[in-house]
C-alpha cells in the first residue's frame, strides 16, 4: 500500500479521542496520510547535555537538575511561581507564568530533566518557556531529536508527537516506495517508509535533513511528472492541420483606433501559428496590467470563427466578462464585422437565457463571452474549437477542465495579468508555451505611487479632491466589507458613508462589493464608467477588469493587508487614459517586516514582472499563479525559491522517464505508474496535476 492510500481516520489511532480528532481536523488532518504528511517545522536536539553554565540565548539548556527552592514574584492574583534548580554547573530558574500549579509537580528535592532557552535577567539565569520530565522515570522527550510541529487550536506539541508516533509505528513503516528504486539510488534519496520514520523520529539532524530532502524531491517529482504527462497526452491528440483565413482579423486590425505594439503583433502571430497546427494549442499569455491582452485574444479568435468554429472567452467576474463583451461588440461593429457575440452569466433571466443557449447550440453565436455560467451542463456548443480563459488563476483547475471537455481536441489560451516568474511558470505551466507582452501601449503614463500613513489621510483626501475638481474620478478600496468587530480595520460600507456625507458631500459616491447582487454591481459600475459617479468605494472586486480612462486616483486603505499582486492590479485600474494618474497606499502603524518589504517593493517598482519576482522571493508562490484560489502548489515540504535546484532535477527526471517510457510499462517504472494511479484515485495529486493528467493506462484523450 502506498502512503497516499492511508485514508484511515485518525480516530483509529490509539490515544486519539473525539476531542483530539476535532482539534486535528482544524489543522486539516483527518486521515493517517494527513498526519504522516504533517511536516515538522523544526527540530530540537535533546541528545547532547548542555548544563546551565553553558547556556546562551541561542543555545538551549538540556540538563538534569534538582529543585532546590520555590519563590514568588508579584502579589495577590498576579503572583507568579519561580522554581529554583541546581545542576552540576550552577543554578537556573523556571519562571512559571500562569502555572503556579507546578509547585506541586516540582517539589523541593525532585530531580528532573529540563530543556529550555535561558537568559540572564534580574540576576538569575531564567526561562519562562521550558519542558521538563521526571528523571526518575524512563525518558519520553529527552535523549532524542524532537520534532517541532505547526500547531493549531488546543493541541500541544506532545499531543501531536504522540499521534504522529502512533501513525508511523502502525502504518508508516509498512508503506511501499512511490518512486522507483533506481531513481532513489541515483538521487541518493530515502524510500517512503524510511523517509517517514526519519522525518518524524530522526536519529540525528542529518537524518532529518535527508528525510526532508527526499520528501521535497518526491513532491516536486510528482508535480513535474503530471506536467510531463499532460504534455505527452496533448501531443498525442493529433488532428488535421488547418490554414486559417485572416480576412476578419486584418479588417479589425485596420479599424482599431490604435496601432498594435510590437509585442502584441508577435504574440498574435505565435497564437495563430499554434491554432493552425495538428496538435491542440496550450499556451499561456501573460502581460502586465493594461498591456492589451484582450485585444490580442479577440484578434486570435477571428481566424477560428472565420473558419466555421466557435470560440468561448471566460472571465472570473460578471463585471469583467460584461466589459469584454462590450469591448468585443464595439470593436467588431466598428470594423463592420458580422461575427455574432453572446454574453452569458448567471444573472441572465430565464426568458433571455433559453434563446441564447439555443443560439449557442445551433452555432448562431460565434463568440461566447461569459463567467462560470459557461461551465453549466445546459450550455452546449455546436462546434467549439477554441477556449480563452482570462485571469486564469481565479478559476479552479477542475472548472477549466469542465470547459475544455465541452470541445473535441480544443485549443486553450490561458491569460493572466499577474506576471509569473519564469521559475514558477516552468513549474505550473511546464507543458505550455508561454507568450509575454511587456511593451505598454504608446502614450501610457506611469502611475505615480505614494505611501501614506493613516494619520496623514487628510493630505490624501485633499489631493484627491483637487483631481475631482478637475473633472477626474477616484477609487477608494478597503480590505473588508463591513465592521465585523473582529478586526480593527476601516471597511467599505462605513467609509462609503463617511466619504459621501463628510469628506466629499458635493460628489456622487458609489459602492460595490461581493455581497451585492450582480445587477446592482453592474449598474453601479456602469454609472462610474459613464461619469455619473465621481468616486467608487469598493473592496478588491475591482482588482481586475475595470477600465475607466477618466479615473486618475486609486486610494488603497490598509495597504499592508493586500498582497503585492493585488496592489499592482489595483494600481493598474488607473493610468488608462491621457491624464497623469496616482496611487496612494495608506498603511497603519505597526507594520510587520514582510508588510514593509511589500510596500517598499510596490513603491519602487512599476514593472509587474519585477514585482512578481520580488513577490516570489518574499513569500514563495502564494497567489502569484492563483495557487490559493485553485488549491495547487500547496507543498508540504517543498519551497520553489529554496528548492529550485531540486525542482530542476525532478523536472529533468520526469521528462526523461516519459520520453523513453511514455506509458510507464518498463519493469523499473511499473511501481511508478501504480503510485501515480493510486494518487489519482485518492485525489492526492494536486488539483493542478488532476486538471489534465491522463494516466498511462488510460491512453490519450480523444474528446
Amino acid at each position: 500500500m502506498f502512503a497516499v492510500e492511508l485514508n484511515h481516520p485518525v480516530s483509529h489511532l490509539p490515544g486519539i479521542g473525539e476531542r483530539r480528532t476535532r482539534e486535528l481536523a482544524r489543522l486539516g488532518i483527518t486521515s493517517v496520510y494527513d498526519l504522516l504528511m504533517h511536516v515538522p517545522r523544526a527540530y530540537e536536539d535533546r541528545q547532547l547535555p548542555v548544563p546551565f553554565a553553558q547556556a546562551t540565548p541561542e543555545r538551549p539548556v538540556n540538563t538534569v537538575a534538582t529543585v532546590v527552592a520555590h519563590s514568588y514574584i508579584g502579589g495577590g492574583s498576579s503572583q507568579t511561581l519561580k522554581v529554583h534548580l541546581r545542576d552540576e554547573s550552577g543554578l537556573g530558574v523556571l519562571v512559571c507564568f500562569g502555572r503556579n500549579f507546578l509547585s506541586r509537580k516540582l517539589p523541593e528535592g525532585k530531580k528532573i530533566r529540563v530543556f529550555g532557552y535561558f537568559q540572564r535577567r534580574y540576576g538569575d539565569l531564567q526561562a519562562s518557556a521550558f519542558d521538563f520530565e521526571s528523571a526518575d522515570a524512563p525518558s519520553v522527550r529527552f535523549g532524542r531529536i524532537l520534532a517541532i510541529y505547526p500547531l493549531g487550536g488546543k493541541l500541544g506539541q506532545n499531543d501531536l508527537r504522540r499521534a504522529v508516533d502512533a501513525a508511523v509505528a502502525r502504518y508508516g513503516r509498512g508503506v511501499d516506495p512511490d518512486i522507483p528504486a533506481w531513481l532513489l539510488k541515483q538521487r541518493k534519496l530515502l524510500p517512503t517508509d524510511q523517509m517517514l520514520t526519519a522525518l518524524h523520529t530522526p536519529p540525528d539532524i542529518a537524518a532529518a535533513d535527508h528525510a526532508r530532502r527526499s520528501l521535497v524531491y518526491a513532491e516536486l517529482f510528482f508535480l513535474q511528472l503530471s506536467v510531463a504527462l499532460r504534455s505527452v497526452r496533448r501531443k498525442e491528440a493529433v488532428r488535421p492541420a488547418q490554414k486559417l483565413p485572416r480576412t476578419e482579423q486584418a479588417t479589425l486590425i485596420a479599424s482599431l483606433p490604435f496601432p498594435l505594439t510590437a509585442d502584441q503583433s508577435t504574440v498574435l502571430s505565435e497564437i495563430v501559428h499554434d491554432l493552425e497546427q495538428d496538435i491542440p494549442m496550450a499556451r499561456l499569455l501573460q502581460g502586465d496590467v493594461g498591456s492589451g491582452k484582450t485585444v490580442v485574444a479577440l484578434l486570435s479568435a477571428l481566424p477560428v470563427i472565420e473558419a466555421g468554429h466557435q470560440v468561448v472567452l471566460m472571465a472570473p467576474t460578471e463585471l469583467l466578462a460584461k466589459q469584454h463583451a462590450d469591448t468585443a461588440a464595439h470593436l467588431l461593429q466598428s470594423a463592420g464585422s458580422d461575427v455574432a457575440v453572446g454574453f452569458l452569466s448567471g444573472s441572465i433571466s430565464t426568458s433571455m437565457r433559453k434563446p441564447l443557449l439555443e443560439a449557442i447550440a445551433t452555432g448562431s453565436v460565434d463568440l461566447v463571452i461569459g463567467t462560470h455560467a459557461v461551465f453549466a451542463e445546459t450550455v452546449r456548443f455546436r462546434n467549439l474549437r477554441y477556449a480563452i480563459v482570462d485571469e486564469q488563476h481565479r478559476f479552479g483547475v477542475l472548472q477549466r477542465l469542465a470547459l475544455v471537455q465541452k470541445a473535441r481536441q480544443p485549443d486553450l489560451l490561458l491569460m493572466t495579468a499577474t506576471p509569473i516568474p519564469r521559475t514558477l511558470a516552468l513549474t505550473v505551466f511546464g507543458d505550455m508555451n508561454v507568450s509575454t507582452i511587456r511593451m505598454m501601449p504608446a502614450g501610457r503614463k506611469i502611475v505615480e505611487t505614494h505611501l501614506a500613513r493613516q494619520a496623514n489621510e487628510r493630505k490624501v483626501h485633499d489631493f484627491v479632491g483637487r483631481e475631482l475638481a478637475a473633472g477626474r474620478q477616484a477609487y477608494f478600496v478597503y480590505p473588508v466589507i463591513d465592521a465585523s468587530g473582529k478586526l480593527d480595520l476601516r471597511d467599505a460600507e462605513g467609509m462609503w458613508a463617511r466619504l459621501k456625507n463628510e469628506v466629499y458631500p458635493e460628489y456622487e459616491v458609489g459602492l460595490v462589493h461581493s455581497r451585492l447582487k450582480e445587477d446592482e454591481k453592474s449598474a453601479t459600475m456602469e454609472r462610474f464608467r459613464s461619469g455619473d459617479l465621481q468616486i467608487l468605494v469598493a473592496t478588491s472586486v475591482v482588482e481586475v477588469g475595470v477600465d475607466v480612462p477618466n479615473a486618475t486616483c486609486m486610494v488603497v486603505e490598509h495597504a499592508e493587508r493586500f498582497g503585492l499582486s493585488a496592489l499592482h492590479q489595483l494600481r493598474g485600474r488607473v493610468g488608462r487614459g491621457k491624464h497623469q494618474s496616482y496611487c496612494f497606499l495608506v498603511y497603519d502603524d505597526g507594520l510587520t517586516d514582510i508588510a514593509k518589504e511589500r510596500l517598499k517593493t510596490i513603491h519602487t517598482h512599476v514593472d509587474g514582472f519585477q514585482i512578481a519576482e520580488e513577490d516570489l522571493r518574499i513569500r514563495g508562490p502564494g497567489d502569484i499563479a492563483g495557487t490559493e484560489q485553485s488549491g495547487y502548489l500547496r507543498f508540504r515540504a517543498a519551497d520553489l525559491v529554496r528548492d529550485m535546484e531540486v525542482m530542476n532535477e525532478a523536472r529533468a527526471d520526469a521528462f526523461d522517464i516519459l520520453e523513453s517510457d511514455p506509458t510507464l510499462d518498463a519493469p523499473d517504472n511499473r511501481s511508478l505508474r501504480a503510485a501515480l494511479t493510486a494518487a489519482h484515485n485518492q485525489r492526492r495529486l494536486t488539483p493542478l496535476a488532476q486538471r489534465d493528467t491522463y494516466l498511462p493506462s488510460e491512453g490519450p484523450r480523444t474528446e
